[in-house]
């Protein structure tokens, strides 16, 4: 027989550390800032609550979702009140009265 030796055994890998995990709804109320802001709204303020208790990471982008989200609501009712108010006050500007 020959002299073979077997191979070294392969030595396993550590396990890689893990810190506080990100909120999920942190993340979900981030996203919905592009899409739905109401959703981005209550979606940031429950990720605010449950971060406070568990201490997980994700307040940033919490507070993120939040102001976005607020920001489109304040752009979106701006954009209804003048889309309602435009064609008024264009009609009564041309000057056209019937009596």
């Amino acid at each position: 027989m020959s002299d073979v030796t077997p191979p070294p055994a392969a030595t396993p890998y550590a396990a890689a550390a893990t810190g506080p995990k990100t909120n999920t709804l942190a993340i979900v109320s981030l996203v919905l800032a592009f899409f739905i802001s109401l959703g981005a709204v209550i979606c940031g303020h429950i990720a605010l609550g449950q971060i406070k208790k568990t201490g997980e990471n994700g307040r940033g982008l919490a507070i993120a979702g939040l102001v976005l989200g607020y920001l489109g609501l304040v752009v979106g009712f701006i954009a209804v009140v003048v889309s309602i108010f435009l064609p008024f006050l264009i009609l009564g500007s041309t000057g056209s009265y019937s009596y």
